[in-house]
C-alpha cells in the first residue's frame, strides 16, 4: 500500500527529480523509490534493518494466550456491567 509523503525540499531538487523523471519516461515516486534503494544499499543500511523483527513480537508475551484472553474478556466485561448500572 502507498503511503503520502510530505518534506520540504530544495527546488533545484524537485527540478532534478521532474528531469530524471523526463529523461528516463518515468514517474517522480518511481525515481524517488530508485533512489533510496540505491542509497540504503550503499550505506549497507538495508542489511541492518529488520523490518519483520522492528514491527512484530507479539508472541513474544510473557503470559499463556489463555491468559491474554482472559484479561481482555475481564476488561470487557467490566465495561459492559458499568453501562447496565
Amino acid at each position: 500500500m502507498d503511503k503520502i509523503l510530505s518534506a520540504r525540499v530544495d527546488e533545484s531538487v524537485i527540478q532534478q527529480i521532474g528531469v530524471l523523471a523526463n529523461e528516463l519516461k518515468t514517474s517522480k515516486k518511481a525515481v524517488i523509490e530508485a533512489a533510496i534503494r540505491v542509497f540504503s544499499e550503499q550505506t549497507g543500511l538495508e542489511k541492518k534493518i529488520d523490518a519483520f523483527e522492528n514491527s512484530c513480537g507479539a508472541w513474544e508475551r510473557s503470559e499463556t494466550p489463555q491468559e491474554s484472553i482472559s484479561e481482555a474478556r475481564s476488561a470487557f466485561n467490566k465495561s459492559m456491567q458499568r453501562h447496565h448500572r
